[in-house]
C-alpha cells in the first residue's frame, strides 16, 4: 500500500467487552469505546459484525466448511470526551464464539483516524480479564 494512503496511526483508544450485571442481575456483555487521550474523540462511527468458518464434518470430498456471519450494524456514537468510554451496543453471549470485528472511525480535530479492532473467537472469558482503564471494570480489551 502507498505510504501516503496510510492514515494516522490509534493511539490511547481501545474497544473494550465487559461483564456486567444487568436487569434483574443477569449477567449481560456490553461493547465500550474507551478514550484514553487528551483530546475529545468526534464524529465517532462503529461497524460491527461477528464472523467464523466452521467445520461441519467430513465426506467423502473431505472436510467441508460453513461460514458464519452475522448482520453488519453501523452505529454514530457521536463524541466521546477525553478519558471517558462510551457503551456502543451489548453483546450476547452466543455470539461470543464468533469473531467479533469493530472497525472504528472518528475525527481529533480535522484529521480522520480509523482502525480495526478484532475480538477472537472464545477470547472473552473470565480467565483473560483484565480491568479496563476509565471503566473501572473487568473484561477483554483489545488496544
Amino acid at each position: 500500500m502507498k505510504e501516503e494512503l496510510k492514515g494516522p496511526e490509534v493511539e490511547g483508544v481501545s474497544v473494550a467487552v465487559v461483564q456486567e450485571l444487568g436487569d434483574d442481575n443477569v449477567i449481560v456483555y456490553n461493547v465500550y469505546i474507551i478514550n484514553e487521550k487528551e483530546e475529545e474523540l468526534e464524529q465517532v462511527l462503529v461497524t460491527s459484525k461477528g464472523y467464523a468458518t466452521l467445520k461441519k464434518g467430513t465426506s467423502q470430498v473431505g472436510e467441508t466448511e460453513q461460514k458464519v456471519e452475522t448482520t453488519t450494524l453501523r452505529k454514530l456514537l457521536g463524541s466521546i470526551e477525553a478519558k471517558s468510554a462510551k457503551k456502543v451496543e451489548p453483546i450476547m453471549e452466543d455470539v461470543l464464539t464468533l469473531n467479533n470485528e469493530y472497525w472504528v472511525s472518528f475525527f481529533v480535530g480535522t484529521t480522520m483516524y480509523d482502525k480495526k479492532f478484532i475480538f477472537l473467537s472464545e477470547t472473552v472469558k473470565e480467565e483473560n480479564f483484565v480491568n479496563i482503564p476509565i471503566l473501572n471494570k473487568k473484561g477483554v480489551l483489545v488496544g
